[in-house]
């Protein structure tokens, strides 16, 4: 039998150019096991809708041209990308700034880590081979993805957080991540967080860059949270409406962790957040949330893999898409539960509100259980807004738009308002009614 050679994609072939050109540039290669990361990519290729956990955002198709790594930010481009940003800047926090994909210290606030947290520059930990690299992928499922591989390999810059044991801090840091440029650019950073026993620790994320410009964010969170420690993190992607935005979420929990996420996107014509959990310790908590509002053609994908290996862990994973105009959402969501994970109690739903005929919703929730002594479940519902509801509202003098925007605001509130942090959740807030302020 002959043997079947894939063609590699214009993009494909471009990526493997730009890495053999770049890699002299990279910090250390033993650190992080580029090579190896990026020779993983070039076995799958870009995924397309042939893999099953691709089936509806097909990369291949979507990323046409490899965008180059972009370089570092000159200091007055740098302010004057930041100066263009809203995310959390209304919230009292520690500031992270990273433009095009580098940390840039001058606006940053490194001077004024909280006590109890050290933020090393990634460059610096790979430099130094620090051994808290070790902590990096902390889910096994995530080393088999290829947006996280490519991640790897092209990774330019991140962030080491550390969370002393028992330490409380109660400002949160803030990670900015700004793009700016008139050409297309990709970047690859990496934020390891590690969270003592005992911790608490909050951290606030937010995504922004230019619009009509068609640049590529691939950027990865790393998470421990020990033992009876809780990681509280909000996320919120405001990119380009030309911007493919790929992004990873893995954390491990150990013995009664708490964990509580959640993401909002509003930008980005493509995005997909991928977000692994890896509950390894007995009684942990998990609550993951996601918001999603489309409109303009937009894709965006959440797509949740929460494998439980330890007794009485308990997951609740609720997201809301809206959907406006062309656009479409896509949930997938899998709980995995191994045959020592007795007592796990699971919960996965993704609701979506159709506001035009022309949009669509893929929905793809799964369970895969192996232990007798559980109490899992998942759903998911898509539909219109409720007529009922709306001639309620309007009987009482609202004219249609304002009705059907408090029913929107209700519907995605739900997956928001658990959000502990109350500036955050604020944040969130208006970033829904911006989008729907922006419908006309």
């Amino acid at each position: 039998m002959a043997d079947v050679t894939n063609l590699r994609s214009p993009a494909e072939a471009g990526l493997s150019k730009l890495f053999e050109s770049a890699r002299k540039g990279f910090a250390s290669e033993q650190a992080i096991s580029r090579e190896e990361a990026f020779r993983f990519f070039e076995a799958t290729g870009l995924p397309s809708r042939r893999v099953e956990a691709f089936k509806y955002t097909d990369l291949r198709a979507a990323i046409t041209e490899a965008a180059p790594p972009a370089e570092a930010p000159s200091e007055d481009a740098a302010r004057a990308a930041v100066a263009e940003t809203t995310g959390f800047n209304a919230v009292e926090a520690v500031r992270l700034t990273f433009v095009n994909g580098h940390l840039v210290a001058s606006l940053s606030d490194l001077d004024r880590v909280p006590e109890g947290v050290t933020v090393t520059p990634l460059n610096e930990a790979m430099g130094k081979g620090d051994a808290r690299l070790k902590l990096l992928a902390p889910v096994e499922q995530v080393r088999q993805n290829p947006i996280y591989q490519l991640n790897t390999a092209f990774l330019a810059d991140g962030a080491l957080i550390s969370v002393a044991p028992g330490a409380k801090p109660a400002t949160p840091i803030h990670l900015r991540f700004v793009g700016t440029g008139e050409a297309a650019f990709s970047t690859a950073t990496r934020v390891l967080v590690d969270v003592g026993a005992e911790a608490e620790f909050f951290l606030l994320e937010s995504h922004e860059g230019p619009a009509g410009l068609t640049y590529q964010p691939n950027d990865a969170l790393d998470v421990h949270i020990g033992a009876e420690a809780a990681f509280r993190h909000t996320r919120l992607n405001r990119e380009g409406d030309a911007a493919v935005a790929l992004s990873t979420l893995s954390v491990r929990l150990d013995a009664r962790a708490q964990l509580e996420t959640v993401n909002l996107v509003t930008g980005a014509k493509l995005s997909r957040h991928q977000i692994y959990l890896h509950v390894a310790g007995e009684d942990a908590n998990a609550v993951v949330n996601g918001a999603t509002l489309l409109g303009h053609g937009q894709l965006a994908d959440s797509t949740l893999l929460a494998d439980h290996a330890a007794t009485g862990g308990v997951g609740r994973e609720m997201f809301k898409t809206v959907i406006d105009g062309d656009s479409t959402g896509v949930f997938q969501g899998k709980i995995i539960v191994r045959q020592v994970a007795q007592q796990t109690d699971g919960k996965m739903k993704s609701d979506c509100l159709l506001l035009t005929d022309d949009g669509q919703m893929m929905n793809k929730p799964e369970l895969e259980i192996f232990a007798d002594d559980v109490a899992c479940g998942h759903g998911a519902t898509c539909g219109a807004p409720d007529e009922d509801l709306l001639f309620y509202l309007m009987a009482r003098g609202l004219p249609r738009a304002t009705a059907e925007s408090l029913l929107v605001q209700a519907f995605v509130g739900e997956a928001v308002e658990t959000v502990t942090h109350e500036g955050a959740r604020a944040v969130l807030i208006g970033g829904i009614e911006a989008w729907l302020a922006s419908r006309g």
